[in-house]
């Protein structure tokens, strides 16, 4: 079975063409990572930071009214949902957020590779949707839209009246299934570990 799907090709368009995973999703994720890796640290700036990064790929929508047609380099889906995208955010946010003894210790590369990763998951979790165009994973170097062999994960529409409609909350409820339930019990399972290590 193929790994991708080249750009112009779409798994289901659902009668919309410009279609993401929820916003929501993305934000859980993000703060899931906080929770599950930085449990101690109840910081409201590292909180909000790895949610905006976790969604801010999507900010590319914006380009729409702007004249960007969806396949452009800078359109939805591609440079901004990008691996490369994420390292950029990644070293930036970390400058904002990294509080330790220096930069490129070894605290401020591993803050570094947080927000890396979870910069990268808004990529990896939009080349599971069943819709739309693929990912621009490897852009700039590579343009070609990926998605996975599996997409489980139904496509959810942009602007705010097609979202609250019965598709929007179609999407929801399989985000929440596929996604934030997964998310919720990763969070749980590392707290009931940490809990029992420390009271031994």
């Amino acid at each position: 079975m193929p790994l991708y799907w080249r750009t112009g090709q779409r798994r289901n368009a659902l009668e919309k063409e410009r279609s993401i995973p929820t916003f929501i999703t993305h934000a859980i994720v993000g703060a899931a990572a906080v929770k599950t890796l930085y449990p101690a640290d109840r910081s409201r700036l590292l909180i909000a930071a790895a949610m905006i990064t976790a969604m801010l790929p999507d900010a590319d929508v914006l380009g729409f009214p702007l004249g960007v047609e969806y396949g452009d380099f800078f359109g939805h889906r591609g440079f901004f949902h990008s691996i490369f995208f994420a390292l950029v955010v990644a070293v930036l946010c970390v400058q904002v957020v990294f509080r330790g003894p220096g930069r490129f210790s070894r605290e401020w590369r591993n803050c570094a590779l947080f927000f890396f990763a979870v910069g990268a998951t808004h990529g990896l979790l939009d080349a599971l949707t069943d819709g739309g165009l693929g990912i621009a994973l490897l852009s700039p170097f590579d343009r070609t839209r990926y998605f996975f062999p599996w997409t489980p994960i139904p496509v959810s529409p942009i602007g705010l009246a097609d979202f609250l409609s019965a598709w929007g909350l179609h999407v929801l409820a399989w985000e929440a299934a596929l996604v934030w339930l997964p998310a919720f019990a990763v969070v749980a399972a590392c707290m009931l570990i940490r809990r029992s290590a420390s009271a031994r």
